[in-house]
């Protein structure tokens, strides 16, 4: 089993043993694999990160063995049926293919550490890694010869490299480089869409048409206006969407470029042989289970194995893997719109130093308020990502009476949320800031109800209906409501890229860095496929929700709160068939945890307006709380359509976040 080492240790048991790190990168073509990984291996022996990759694959193993299963059990009627249901599939998403659009995506050249060669030549034509001991961002391409890369800790950089020169971030500087290339890029698409600092998808198809010239031809001058611009090289694919074009662009770094013509053809030929880890939203989870159950290693392979796929998998999963097995991608703009959370976070070395700690949370503040109030934005839901040293990922979230942007705002929750929680070793500490509003919009700055408040009664301010949530009020100058979160979820590392150790998170695509994922443990359990995270990142990450009543205790006050995610209605809201929304029908993949938690947060607030609209004549009167519908009935939800009746998700909608009319 990769990732676990065999119980008897074996003579060479860093041969199973596969992680991040040995996850290989444009620049490590030529690596010594099995001296690096053995490395990895005596170096993470031992330690809570090797623990949790032996308590990950254990999940993972769990998994592969169920879907080996129900593989079993599939009859050869069983099987005839779902050839069928591929074959109408792969029909239907074929006719949906459009080779009209030419999309580039380019990417930069070991962005961070080229920057700093670049404002300190001495350095270059040394190994580079750019981060510290703890944590490695980017690393130059003659670091990459020994095998360092981003996301691998730097001690173990510096045991494959001994000469390893390290240079600490400087983010301002990144930035600075960043907005020259994005005024390039502006030349050639206006809409152009960054995913991150050193990336950007571009369609030039109007250029292309308008100026007469070809897809390389653009690529070309692009790159060459880049370097000119910047002094920096970037590498470039052109392909009729944007899935197949980032492919492209990693395959001949550094500086150089890929074109795939706009053909069908010559798109199914590049995609046939192409390995499935290539492709963005197949991670190492999800090619174990590919690879280990039914032997699929390359894109052409998922048309082979399709009726499997349909066999074993969720509907939309089956489709993403029939649209990767036919090159499909996206291929329209996505919808520019107001962004709904803006968060940061810092890696850090494991402490449990409270002093430390709250320094690091003031310094996030102050970073959280600053961005905010840049955009103009103010929120209402602050959420704290917390990761233990045991690599455990813990959010908490709170919900605030006004929309606030300032640090001390910011701060008087956070610390609230950080103090119930301690003591507790941390090496990771982020904030998140949703339910967002404009700080324009003189709307934004009316006082909005607490969720408690509209349950209680002019002679008891704490009576709460049975089968109601129970949530919370402190008291004495804070009010507000709390809704607290558990989850704990062990990350992968192998999406980190360069930028993704402090990502300042953007939402027109899949963001690097995941936080909770949303949905009912019981529809979870009963439906063991509803968790296999295609789309996204998910299958990369073994999490599992704490249940249970979670006691936090605020300067005093003991505020009591089931552990459940942050909708108002979290008895209600769960996942179907693992993507759709139980009470609106919108249909979300696991693998977008970041969105999930969004869409949970829209829920709670718009439970708020309309609660607020209710109560607008004064506080909820006894009679009327027992109008209330209790929360074991369910609320009519909207009609969900059939699946018969071929309605599936694009691939689109796996690369970037769709905006949905519901």
């Amino acid at each position: 089993m990769a990732g676990t080492p065999p119980d008897g240790g074996g003579d060479r048991p860093w041969e199973s043993y596969h992680t991040a790190y040995t996850n290989a990168k444009a620049g490590m073509e030529g690596v010594d694999k099995e001296k690096v990984q053995k490395v990895i291996y005596e170096m993470s022996k031992g330690s809570k990160y090797f623990e949790n990759e032996q308590r990950k694959e254990a999940i993972t193993k769990q998994k592969i063995d169920h879907l080996r299963a129900q593989c079993a059990k599939l009859t050869d009627n069983d099987i005839s049926h779902f050839q069928k249901v591929a074959e109408h599939k792969i029909l239907e998403l074929e006719a949906s293919r459009d080779l009209s659009k030419i999309w580039l995506h380019t990417d930069m050249d070991a962005f961070y550490a080229t920057v700093e060669i670049l404002e300190n030549p001495s350095l270059k034509g040394k190994p580079l890694a750019v981060g510290s001991m703890s944590m490695i961002a980017t690393a130059s391409y003659e670091a990459r010869k020994f095998g360092v890369r981003a996301a691998m800790p730097g001690f173990i950089g510096c045991k494959l490299c001994p000469e390893l020169v390290f240079v600490r971030p400087n983010f301002e500087r990144y930035t600075y480089y960043s907005e020259l290339t994005r005024k390039v890029f502006q030349r050639y698409d206006p809409n152009f869409v960054a995913t991150s600092l050193d990336e950007a998808y571009l369609n030039i198809t109007k250029v292309c048409f308008d100026r007469g010239i070809t897809g390389e031809e653009v690529a070309t001058e692009l790159r060459g206006a880049i370097h000119q611009e910047t002094g920096l090289t970037c590498s470039a694919g052109v392909a009729p969407n944007r899935m197949i074009a980032k492919v492209c662009s990693d395959i001949n770094k550094p500086n150089g470029q890929f074109i795939l013509p706009n053909d069908q053809e010559a798109v199914t030929t590049f995609v046939s042989t192409l390995p499935i880890r290539k492709i963005g939203g197949i991670g190492k989870v999800t090619e174990q289970m590919l690879r280990q159950v039914l032997g699929i290693s390359t894109c052409q392979e998922m048309l082979q194995k399709a009726s499997f796929l349909c066999a074993l998998f969720s509907e939309s999963s089956a489709d993403f893997f029939i649209s990767v097995g036919l090159g499909l991608g996206g291929t329209e703009t996505p919808e520019q719109r107001l962004r709904k959370s803006i968060s940061c976070e810092r890696t850090f070395r494991a402490t449990d130093d409270c002093s430390m700690l709250f320094e690091k949370l003031d310094s996030l503040a102050d970073n959280l308020a600053d961005d905010m109030q840049k955009e103009c934005l103010k929120g209402r839901t602050l959420t704290l990502k917390l990761k233990t040293a045991a690599f455990e990922v813990r959010t908490r979230a709170v919900t605030t009476q006004n929309y606030i942007n300032s640090k001390e705002d910011i701060l008087i929750y956070a610390r609230k949320l950080l103090k119930a929680e301690l003591p507790l070793s941390l090496r990771l500490m982020g904030l998140r800031m949703s339910q967002l509003r404009d700080e324009k919009d003189d709307s934004s700055t009316q006082t909005q109800k607490t969720l408690d408040r509209f349950f209680r009664t002019p002679d008891n301010s704490n009576v709460i209906g049975a089968n109601s949530p129970s949530i919370g009020n402190t008291t004495g100058g804070d009010n507000y409501c709390t809704n607290v979160m558990t989850k704990v979820d062990y990350l992968e590392h192998d999406s980190m890229d360069d930028q993704a150790l402090f990502l300042h998170e953007k939402n027109l695509f899949v963001p690097e860095g995941r936080s909770s994922d949303n949905y009912n443990n019981d529809a979870a359990s009963s439906n063991p496929l509803m968790c296999d995270g295609v789309g996204g990142k998910e299958l990369d990450d073994d999490s599992s929700s704490l249940k249970g009543t979670h006691t936090v205790k605020f300067d005093g006050q003991l505020t009591s709160s089931n552990a459940t995610t942050s909708s108002s209605k979290p008895d209600q809201l769960f996942w179907i068939n693992g993507y759709i929304c139980s009470i609106c029908g919108f249909e979300l993949p696991p693998g977008f945890e970041e969105e999930r938690q969004e869409h949970s947060d829209f829920h709670l607030a718009e439970m708020l307006q309309q609660e607020e609209a209710v109560d607008s004549t004064g506080p909820l009167s006894k009679e009327r709380l027992a109008e209330r519908p209790c929360s074991s009935t369910p609320t009519p939800k909207k009609k969900l359509k059939s699946s018969k009746e071929g309605k599936h998700i694009p691939i689109d909608a796996f690369f970037h976040k769709v905006n949905k009319n519901l």
